[in-house]
């Protein structure tokens, strides 16, 4: 990694939720969290905790130095919405295959 730029991946037990147009979309208390200089922590779901079937696939990917090529899927009226690494770099393994939502809802903190 760069100097001065950290990522790290913890097991969290905060109460995420995830709605959209009035329907929840994805909830999990075990969320990972990821951390990264000069960005607000991410959640990343597990995929057990979100409605994939909500979701619908995009072209769109991007890529990141640090955390590897990034896919995306839209939900209906959002766009490229929720994002997940299908093949991250060594240093953020935790979060394969797992979601992150743009609007994630923080709705409680153990």
């Amino acid at each position: 990694m760069t100097k001065g730029h950290r990522i790290t991946v913890e097991q969290g037990t905060d109460h995420v939720r995830v709605v959209h147009e009035g329907q929840v979309v994805a909830e999990s208390t075990r969320p990972l969290l990821l951390r990264e200089t000069g960005y607000p922590v991410r959640y990343y779901l597990p995929p057990e905790d979100v409605r994939t079937n909500l979701l619908t696939p995009s072209a769109t990917t991007t890529h990141c130095p640090f955390k590897g090529t990034a896919s995306y899927w839209s939900l209906p009226g959002a766009r490229d919405a929720v994002w997940a690494y299908p093949e991250p770099k060594p240093e953020v393994a935790a979060v394969k295959d797992h979601y992150c939502f743009y609007d994630a809802e923080v709705t409680g903190r153990e």
